[in-house]
């Protein structure tokens, strides 16, 4: 596929067959949506033939960038080899196997929580609906059957199925479909720009934030809580990081109450936050570890849970079967692509890129956007970014959510050529880690532009204070 495709057919076979993830579909038809043609490196290129600077690694997914041969390769040796077949009847393939035992040799052991074993999926929301069956089936197993309830946080995202909607704490999500489902709870974000009090500072925060999660244990009965699921820093919900006594203190209260704990890494893993695994860049210590994503670069779909030790020896040892599984659970392209991926992200050495290198560099360039009057806050983790835009800044007033500030500021975005993601007035990025110094100061200059883009529309419309 080229470039060169008929622009207004695409768009309208689009309209009359494709419905899309997320999407308005009558607002959606009646403008056409942007047809992606094309990618390199760090750039996607449509139909029209505008190129795009990719500053969200397509879906919080292609770490290695656009085009990598070695993929590309690794896909078809394996679908001339053995494209496909199944892991129900006793059966396994070599990718599958290769890759476990790889990523069982990259999650660092988390005190006496080694990760030994991997259960695959397809995506990130089929590996948030196993940890919900293996939460379960690991208290049945031990004789506590009542403990089915799993806390998880207001503003998370854990996938898109009934268990992973439901485990999420989005609301609008929540209102479709009868979610949450049953014996799923939910504590308020450790988002400090938004829930800080008066005078406390970011740490003092952290510890009161944790604090939510022993309130609400209390409240239920410990008895009734099985585990709390989290992600390191809340990708969706608009990159949101916690402070640094936030994951200590739900390690302290989880280890208190005899909870499992999930760390949702189907963004944050695999070098984003400049570690393999981002609890051992926080320092806590998980039961199951959820992946998806940048295991493939997102070439190819694949997922799955880093089963620990605690769990792993009950259902190995005391469960019999497990009836739980998909189609795809281990399927060898699939895995043959994961291996090929991670083995460039070793050569690159692309997690200690990000930790050493542009991390630190995209960090010192958004100190300086936290200047521009438009942005109430900028900051980053490893390769992750958020901004907050307001109205003033001190003291700080923010834009009505009907305002819709930062729609606004990702219309500029697209038209200026950068993709930047709008979650409410906060303004994220998640680029590809190949980016170059030189690739990171273009995405920043378009970034600035595009602030100063929607400062003179927010100031034309007679919103600034």
């Amino acid at each position: 596929m080229t470039d060169a495709v008929d622009t207004a057919l695409f768009q309208a076979l689009d309209s009359a067959h494709f419905l899309h993830p997320f999407t308005d579909f009558k607002e959606l038809s009646g403008r056409g949506a942007r047809v992606m043609v094309r990618s390199e490196g760090i750039y996607v290129w449509d139909s029209e033939g505008a190129r795009v600077l990719d500053g969200m690694s397509g879906l919080w997914c292609v770490n290695v960038g656009y085009g990598r041969r070695e993929l590309a390769d690794a896909a078809h040796h394996q679908m001339m080899t053995l494209p496909y077949y199944n892991s129900f009847f006793q059966t396994t393939n070599v990718p599958a196997v290769q890759l476990a035992a790889k990523l069982a040799s990259l999650a660092p052991n988390a005190g006496e929580r080694r990760f030994q074993h991997v259960f695959y999926s397809s995506s990130g929301s089929e590996s948030n609906d196993s940890n919900v069956r293996m939460v379960r089936r690991y208290w049945d197993l031990l004789g506590q059957p009542q403990r089915k309830v799993i806390i998880s946080r207001i503003n998370a995202y854990h996938g898109s199925t009934m268990a992973g909607a439901s485990l999420g704490g989005m609301s609008g999500m929540h209102a479709q479909g009868d979610l949450p489902i049953p014996n799923i709870a939910h504590i308020e974000q450790p988002y400090f720009f938004e829930n800080g009090l008066p005078g406390e500072t970011a740490d003092e925060f952290g510890l009161r934030a944790a604090g939510w999660l022993e309130q609400k244990i209390l409240a239920l009965g410990p008895d009734q809580v099985a585990a709390f699921i989290g992600e390191p820093v809340q990708g969706a919900g608009g990159v949101i990081i916690p402070p640094a006594t936030y994951w200590p203190e739900i390690q302290r209260i989880v280890d208190k109450y005899g909870l499992l704990l999930i760390s949702d890494e189907v963004i944050c893993a695999f070098g984003r936050l400049g570690s393999w695994f981002a609890y051992d860049k926080f320092g806590y210590k998980p039961d199951l570890v959820t992946f998806a994503k940048a295991v493939t670069s997102g070439y190819v779909p694949l997922g799955g849970v880093m089963v620990g030790d605690r769990v792993g020896k009950v259902l190995i040892e005391h469960g019999g079967e497990f009836a739980h599984g998909y189609t795809y659970s281990g399927h060898p392209v699939a895995c043959a692509v994961g291996l090929a991926n991670l083995a460039l992200m070793e050569r690159e050495q692309l997690p200690q890129r990000v930790r050493d290198d542009v991390g630190p560099y995209l960090a010192q360039h958004y100190v300086a956007i936290s200047e521009h009057p438009l942005v109430g806050l900028a900051e980053t983790c490893g390769f992750m970014a958020g901004l907050v835009l307001v109205k003033t800044k001190a003291p700080v007033q923010r834009f009505t959510e009907a305002q819709g500030v930062g729609m606004i500021c990702r219309g500029y975005c697209f038209e200026q050529g950068l993709i930047m993601r709008a979650v409410g007035d906060r303004m994220i990025i998640a680029p590809p880690l190949v980016m170059t110094h030189s690739q990171i100061d273009e995405m920043v200059a378009l970034i600035v532009k595009c602030l100063d883009l929607t400062y003179q529309e927010v100031r034309r419309r007679g919103w600034l204070a």
